[in-house]
């Protein structure tokens, strides 16, 4: 520590011609955390290396001491780089909340649903008649890994037994794998794809949902589907889902079986048995029916 010591008071006297600077330098390798930082450090530090890393050490405190619009929400460090003193800057405890949240917010889509469906877990998805559905979520989330296909879930039951909160629970699950996952509200994106035409941007809506690394369509079926959205927009996210094995999930009041009959009648009364097969084979390869029972809880307390 002597000789690296020596090393700055000669840096300092060497800088005397220059008053305002020495000064400013001197308060700059006075500082408290300066001194701590090079005593806690003394033996990584290079006593030849003090000249190099002054500018450093002057921009640690000078945005300690004066922070300014460029460093708004970090802190200044110092850190010893191949002997030399650097500074780097670190979130403060304010930035770090906001990028966890923006990091789980990118890892965790909602695309027309209620954002309470973040704050689902499976600790708290309970009662009679779901106990199969928790079981196969699990199996599920143990079992995934990415170049691994593992077939998703599809949820069948009466409304409010807790399809779409089970949903969000296997999405916050997978977020500690790192896993990404989109749950969309599919009623909500069939007439956003109608609007869509006229802004010739379906094509883009599309390739933005059937690429989603775990996708999860809820409420498919709830209402009637025109033969366009069940085969130019379903059919074709799962076609490349099918493709490129990527798990996807579904929540729905209706079986399989009733699904693939609500399919093959269009909009316009007439069957299509054949169009909605298609359908439902990619959907039996991407997910496994699983039904979901119990009383509803949205009414109750």
């Amino acid at each position: 520590m002597e000789k690296l010591g020596n090393s700055i008071s000669e840096f300092l006297k060497s800088r005397d011609s220059d008053k305002k600077y020495s000064q400013l330098m001197e308060q700059a390798f006075n500082d408290k955390d300066v001194q701590d930082f090079i005593n806690k450090n003394k033996d990584k530090i290079n006593p030849e290396a003090i000249e190099v890393s002054a500018a450093s050490i002057y921009e640690f405190y000078n945005h300690k001491v004066h922070p300014n619009e460029l460093s708004k929400g970090y802190v200044p460090q110092l850190v010893v780089s191949n002997h030399n003193i650097e500074v780097v800057y670190a979130p403060n405890k304010k930035t770090q909340v906001q990028e966890r949240k923006s990091s789980y917010e990118s890892k965790f889509v909602l695309l027309n649903m209620p954002s309470d469906i973040r704050k689902a877990t499976l600790d708290d998805y309970d009662g009679s008649g779901r106990l199969d559905a928790l079981s196969a979520s699990v199996d599920f989330i143990e079992n995934y890994d990415v170049g691994n296909f593992v077939p998703g879930l599809y949820l069948a039951g009466d409304f409010g037994v807790g399809k779409t909160y089970l949903l969000g629970a296997i999405a916050n699950e997978l977020i500690k794998k790192d896993v990404k996952t989109t749950i969309m509200h599919f009623p909500t994106f069939a007439i956003e794809m109608k609007n869509s035409i006229g802004q010739n941007n379906v094509l883009a809506q599309v390739n933005k949902v059937k690429e989603a690394e775990i996708l999860m369509l809820d409420d498919i079926g709830a209402d009637s589907m025109s033969s366009w959205i069940r085969d130019e927009v379903l059919g074709v996210i799962l076609q490349y889902r099918m493709q490129e094995n990527m798990p996807t999930f579904f929540s729905s009041n209706f079986t399989m079986s009733n699904l693939e009959k609500h399919l093959s009648i269009n909009q316009r009364g007439e069957e299509e048995p054949v169009k909605a097969q298609r359908i439902m084979e990619r959907i039996k390869y991407l997910s496994k029916e699983v039904i979901v029972s119990g009383p509803n809880k949205r009414f109750q307390k």
